[in-house]
């Protein structure tokens, strides 16, 4: 079950609500505690969990077919019907302080954070999903359930189903658990209702280097740009253009960094989309004392393609990459729940697979250099991690 909220729809005194909100839901509901939610799923040998992302969040069951109603019962109902007790908020407000001490601890997670900070600042879309220390401390119980109340709300909710099933059992099941129709009556009819407006603020263009020095063993850094928003035709070029430059052991990054230099076990580019913005980034990891060398092959790299491209070899084994991954992903049910409820929720239309292939292949080496020439001209912006008490990086960024 997929909800149309995520952490870009926090004010900065909300900041953490959504993801609070991800563990509040297992708490309870007027039908079931926290002990029943759990061990009702764990006699069937199931699976329940979720995540939060920046604009949706998730709820799943991973179950038996045969326990196919009970997994639609339990999740609906800690969807629709929980209590966000005071008591709940209080107890889950450490394990979520703990949480964040976690992610904290890996610095090629946070290094990311960084990387959306120095692009979009303060802005909803800057800030990390999980919330702070002191944004989950100064939440209140209050807030939090006004939070659930005003969002999560059905015309806000897409749910995604993927195994054996059929899909006018699953429209019947989800009926009854909403309320729309009686044990055993038809199924509901289904009609597209359209999300509501989201009041998003758009985000600012921002650039710049935001550094955290850490005295750890190894240097993460993130060096990139403003990429393209969700619904931008030129997403699939540019999606191309990163696997050529950096996304498997015959890209340009990983043979120019590791292969022929080793100097870092990892490295890559990526590119990711939101409603109205998205970011372009390469990621490396290696020695504080090699950061200025990888730095600049890095630069090198994204300064050559954005003049010269990338040859049309590169850009074939590209394409065979995304449309061999794309496939071999969706081979177990949870993949391909995922891509139905988030292509409905936050794109409107579910492609068939087929079509999405058809998109990659009918990427030119045209597209291709195009999309280079433009996104990879922005003013770059980047995130590092390590022992750098006296630098700012800045001068990597002119």
């Amino acid at each position: 079950m997929w909800v149309g909220v995520g952490s870009r729809d926090e004010a900065l005194p909300e900041h953490g609500a959504s993801h609070f909100l991800e563990h509040l839901l297992f708490k309870g509901t007027r039908r079931r505690d926290a002990m029943e939610i759990s061990s009702v799923m764990d006699a069937v040998g199931g699976e329940l969990n979720a995540f939060t992302a920046k604009e949706y969040t998730c709820y799943y069951a991973r179950v038996l077919d045969t326990d196919l109603a009970l997994a639609v019962d339990v999740v609906s109902d800690l969807v629709t019907s929980a209590l966000v007790a005071p008591a709940d908020v209080e107890s889950e407000r450490g394990v979520i302080v703990e949480e964040i001490s976690m992610h904290d601890d890996d610095p090629g997670d946070v290094v990311h954070d960084a990387f959306a900070e120095a692009l979009y600042g303060n802005h909803p879309l800057g800030r990390p999903v999980i919330g702070t220390v002191d944004s989950i401390q100064t939440l209140t119980a209050e807030a939090i359930a006004g939070y659930y109340r005003g969002r999560y709300t059905p015309e806000n909710m897409v749910v995604s189903v993927a195994g054996n099933v059929e899909h006018e059992r699953v429209v019947q099941l989800v009926a009854q658990a909403f309320g729309l129709s009686a044990p055993g009556a038809p199924a509901a009819q289904t009609s597209k209702v359209p999300a509501p407006l989201r009041p998003w603020a758009p985000p600012p263009a921002l650039t710049g280097a935001v550094v955290e020095d850490r005295p750890t063993e190894q240097a993460h850094l993130v060096l990139g740009m403003h990429g393209l928003a969700r619904d931008d035709p030129r997403r699939y070029a540019l999606s191309v253009l990163s696997n050529a430059l950096g996304g498997g052991m015959s890209s340009r990054l990983f043979q120019e960094v590791r292969e022929k230099r080793g100097l870092a076990y990892s490295v890559y580019s990526y590119s990711s989309h939101h409603h109205d913005t998205g970011m372009f980034g390469v990621y490396a990891g290696c020695s504080p004392s090699r950061v200025d060398e990888v730095l600049s092959l890095c630069r090198e790299e994204l300064a050559s393609v954005a003049d010269k491209g990338v040859t049309d070899e590169e850009i074939s084994r590209a394409q065979g990459q995304l449309r061999g991954s794309l496939v071999l992903g969706l081979e177990d049910t949870g993949s391909q729940m995922s891509r139905l409820g988030k292509g409905e929720l936050v794109n409107g239309e579910v492609l068939p697979v087929e079509a999405i292939l058809e998109r990659i292949a009918a990427v030119t080496p045209d597209d291709v250099r195009a999309v280079a020439d433009d996104v990879l001209r922005r003013p770059l912006s980047m995130g590092i991690i390590g022992p750098f008490p006296d630098r700012d990086f800045s001068e990597v960024l002119t």
